[in-house]
């Protein structure tokens, strides 16, 4: 009697160790450096056609003021801009929002999120918020809005600059915690301490926001097993809507990455990529048991049923976002362009009338179906059904190779009409979701 061996289970792809430089974080796809200046007219065209049906509209504004720049951050932020600066930038990006408020993709829309993002929102006065979206509502009205989210930093945040971010119309004010441990904050470069989280979200709990969101950060500088954990209860004892957990990567372009440069190294001196998956599995445990839903990659929530993020589920899902500010990233009509990302040319080009728009690309109907499809695969689970009614392909089958790949490794499974992802596949899923790549996409920088 013979028996027939079962096929090998092929391996699972190596994990990394240590982290090295580069984005791991997929945001947007295809990568931003296939975006090209020469494409810059079909951003143009784009905003001369009327909006397809049923197409939201967000708008996204990128304040890029700081008072100290993170060891670990590599946006477009600025720590030596005056009151006189400022009014500046925000008196532009009233003038550009002006210039699309009149393009015919507009079609008569409002929109249905804002979002506030830098660098450092709430770095900006009270009377200066006042001004920047009073002029906003004066162009787009935000009557329909359903969520305006709202990015702080702790040390920022008085009870009068709350109470005018809520009277502005922030729904989910979002906090950059990123730890609770004051040397943890200070080697790595956080202008806040422990002292002004905890002051700055009493009063926010106070005033009632619909939603408060905290960010923490696994594996930064010098971090601990101890510490994390504490961070987790600390956490858990707030009793924030929704907490955000990011896995620390060091981009290029930061102060960090400028170091290893400077000394040679190629690994990153913070925690490696194995520590920092069983950091964020113990955290999302510890909030399952206290009560909360893991809902994506990144995010636990308290209450599923009320709290929504619709900032990342409309653009996950195709939305029109028109985007404001220097450096800012948008996607109009399914064309996505970036803003010039320099300061005072950007400023310069609004004074002369013109859009400070420094690059673009329009991606093909497949790779608009790969972003929409790796984003969703995000949250942890997608309908099949949903993306052959939008896009006419079967991702089971258009994605046959990587889907069988990804569920040969252990991580995902095909359900019915659902393609999930289980909890380890989500502590890794940004480098699960290259494996959807287009061969030329591959092994490109992302930035």
């Amino acid at each position: 009697m013979s028996t027939t061996a079962e096929p090998p289970v092929p391996n699972k792809p190596p994990l990394e160790s240590q982290t090295t430089v580069g984005n791991y974080f997929v945001s947007n796809y295809p990568p931003f450096s296939f975006w090209k200046k020469e494409d810059v007219h079909e951003i143009s065209t784009a905003m001369d056609r009327a909006p397809k049906n049923d197409t939201p509209l967000g708008v996204y504004c990128h304040i890029p003021f700081c008072r100290k720049r993170c060891h670990f951050c590599y946006f477009r932020v600025y720590t030596d801009k005056d009151s006189s600066a400022i009014k500046s930038y925000l008196d532009a990006m009233l003038s550009e929002l002006e210039i699309y408020s009149k393009k015919p993709f507009i079609g008569g829309r409002k929109p249905s999120f804002v979002y506030f993002g830098g660098g450092t929102p709430s770095y900006l006065s009270s009377s200066q918020l006042h001004h920047l979206t009073e002029g906003m509502k004066s162009l787009l009205p935000w009557d329909e809005i359903k969520e305006v989210t709202f990015e702080c930093e702790p040390g920022t945040l008085t009870e009068q600059k709350l109470r005018t971010i809520h009277e502005i119309g922030v729904t989910r004010l979002s906090l950059g915690v990123e730890n609770f441990d004051d040397h943890i904050l200070e080697i790595n470069g956080r202008a806040h301490r422990g002292g002004e989280i905890d002051r700055a979200y009493g009063f926010a709990k106070e005033i009632g926001f619909e939603q408060i969101n905290i960010d923490l950060i696994a594996g930064m500088l010098e971090e601990t097993e101890a510490n994390w954990q504490a961070c987790v209860s600390k956490a858990i004892e707030m009793g924030p809507d929704s907490i955000t957990i990011y896995q620390m990567e060091v981009p290029y372009n930061t102060t960090i990455y400028k170091r290893m440069k400077q000394e040679g190294k190629l690994a990153a001196p913070v925690a490696d990529w194995e520590t920092k998956r069983r950091w964020t599995d113990y955290a999302y445990n510890e909030l399952e048991k206290n009560g909360y839903t893991v809902t994506s990659a990144y995010t636990a929530v308290k209450d599923s049923s009320r709290v929504t993020f619709e900032y990342r589920d409309q653009l996950w899902a195709g939305a029109d976002l028109l985007s404001v500010g220097v450096a800012s990233f948008g996607h109009i009509g399914g064309t996505h362009y970036q803003n010039h990302h320099d300061f005072d040319p950007y400023i310069e080009q609004l004074n002369e009338g013109s859009l400070p728009i420094y690059r673009a690309l329009t991606p093909s109907d497949d790779e608009r179906l790969i972003r929409e499809f790796i984003l969703q695969l995000k949250l942890g689970s997608v309908s099949l059904k949903y993306f052959t009614e939008k896009f006419g392909t079967n991702p089971a089958e258009r994605f046959a190779e990587p889907l069988q790949r990804i569920s040969d490794w252990g991580f995902l499974q095909i359900e019915g009409d659902s393609v999930n992802i289980n909890r380890e596949g989500l502590l890794q899923v940004d480098r699960l979701l290259h494996e959807f790549f287009l061969p030329e996409h591959r092994n490109a920088r992302y930035a």
